[in-house]
């Protein structure tokens, strides 16, 4: 490694360094041109370190090097990647605790939820070292029995990975782990204010013994001339991006200049609704985690709260009671529930748009205020009185903020729940049958029965709508970069 930098004592037991430079080609290495941003603590504002960035010749650099890794890296026997990507859950495993401190570092978020982004970030090597192996085919006999058909999936070739900042580890696995099970070679763009993750998980990767060239990291700040000129390169065929809607439509145009196949996750705007009869002790709970995890900064965090009438005040009571408990601080502090958002920008966009709530009329019930202490906090807040429709209701939060809609018929609560040009997620709570009956009619990629948490390695993952294109984890994950083959025999 050549730059690197110390964390702060305060974090406990970390590596003495972490790598802070490009990783092209097998080394790591400065920007060429010598330029560095800083990486903030969003906790106390602090730097906790300073980042290489990619100038656009280090992007183009990072795609050759990966071109000329991919065939080698794609003709070797599946069970050696799949070996190699065990390789590295063990290892990452093993280093749980050291990850989840580097996230909650630079991201700010609570440790329980580092810790538990770090365990789920793993699995994804774990999963795509067995899928790696399995790779479906298929032999049949034309019709006409004139030939054999063989239909086999080869890699698709150079993958370019673009990944947020809510989930560094998460986002960054996701991606890497299918790419390289499919026989891919990749660059990654992790986000400008979470580069120590993705750098100690491509280090991870490079300690298994990876080859040279096929896992490269680059951060260009800006990044949009570096990342279009990589999608520009003949050599690229794959682009993998999760991220919001708006910065997702820009690169489809981009990559419809090379037609690039794409896989986007975006935005999502997700209903949580509670019908009649639901058991409001379960909803609340689960109102908690779908709402609470990571901050409420998930593209799979509930946004709209829709509840029947006849449970609408007594899941309002209970919610507000179980929020106004959580503890919130650093969230280098295990005991703290709730941590910083990412950085204070984020942090002022939340607080706005809950005085626009304000002045549409919503009622604050808890929280609403930003604290006068130093980090980008802001306190769990619980909205009520909510129109549907309303500027809360149709925007993204991406914070710890819950808007309450009051509703009267399960068909009014279907309809409003998808009324929205996103469909990633949704979440219902109710009896059994008439869960199951709403879930059906919800138009969203994945939908949550009687339940917070729906995100799983063995799950695909993915919207409909604009909140995307594709899908990762499953079976389906690793499909995404493979391009199917058509052999025709004559037998």
């Amino acid at each position: 490694m050549s730059s690197t930098t110390t964390l702060a004592p305060a974090l406990g037991d970390l590596p003495a360094q972490l790598p802070t430079d490009l990783f092209i080609g097998g080394r790591w290495r400065p920007g060429s041109g010598g330029e560095r941003f800083r990486v903030v603590d969003p906790a106390d504002g602090s730097v906790a370190a300073t980042f290489a960035s990619a100038t656009v010749e280090d992007c183009l650099d990072a795609v050759e090097v990966a071109a000329a890794a991919f065939p080698a890296w794609s003709a070797i026997p599946a069970r050696q990647r799949s070996e190699l990507l065990r390789a590295a859950f063990e290892l990452l495993r093993s280093e749980r605790e050291i990850l989840a401190r580097i996230i909650v570092r630079e991201n700010g978020k609570a440790y329980a939820d580092a810790l538990g982004e770090a365990d789920y970030a793993t699995e994804f090597f774990r999963w795509f070292a067995e899928e790696a192996v399995r790779i479906p085919g298929d032999f049949r006999e034309s019709p006409s029995g004139d030939k054999h058909i063989l239909a086999v999936r080869r890699p698709m070739g150079v993958a370019v990975l673009v990944t947020p900042w809510n989930f560094p580890a998460a986002m960054a696995t996701r991606k890497i782990a299918p790419a390289l099970a499919a026989g891919c070679t990749v660059v990654l763009k992790p986000a400008s204010e979470t580069p120590l993750t993705a750098a100690w998980i491509v280090g991870a990767l490079q300690r298994v013994g990876v080859p040279d060239g096929v896992v490269n990291l680059v951060t260009p700040v800006p990044a949009g001339p570096g990342i279009s000129a990589a999608l520009h390169h003949p050599a690229v065929r794959k682009l993998s991006f999760t991220g919001s809607t708006e910065v997702g439509r820009i690169l489809l145009h981009e990559a419809a200049d090379t037609v690039l196949s794409c896989s986007m996750e975006l935005g999502g705007n997700a209903p949580f609704v509670v019908l009649p009869g639901a058991d409001v002790d379960k909803a609340v709970a689960g109102a908690v985690v779908a709402k609470m995890r990571n901050g409420g900064s998930a593209c799979t965090a509930a946004n709209r709260f829709y509840v029947h009438s006849s449970l609408h005040d007594e899941f309002v009571r209970r919610l507000g009671a179980e929020l106004a408990e959580i503890p919130a601080g650093p969230g280098v502090d295990p005991a703290n529930g709730l941590g910083a958002l990412v950085s204070v920008a984020e942090r002022d966009k939340v607080a706005a748009l809950v005085e626009t709530a304000r002045g549409e009329g919503a009622e604050v019930l808890l929280g609403g205020r930003v604290p006068q202490v130093v980090g980008a906090f802001y306190p769990a807040t619980l909205l009520a009185d909510v129109e549907h429709g309303s500027t809360v209701n149709r925007t993204e939060i991406f914070g710890p903020v819950a808007a309450v809609v009051r509703y009267d018929d399960v068909d009014d609560a279907v309809a409003m729940a998808n009324d929205t040009i996103l469909g990633l997620i949704a979440y219902v709570y109710g009896e059994q049958g008439s869960a199951m009956s709403t879930a059906l009619r919800l138009d969203a990629g994945m939908v949550a029965v009687n339940r917070a948490v729906l995100s799983d390695p063995a799950a695909p993952f993915g919207g409909v709508k604009q909140s995307g294109l594709g899908r990762e984890g499953g079976r389906e994950g690793i499909l995404e970069f493979c391009e199917e083959k058509y052999i025709g025999l004559d037998l």
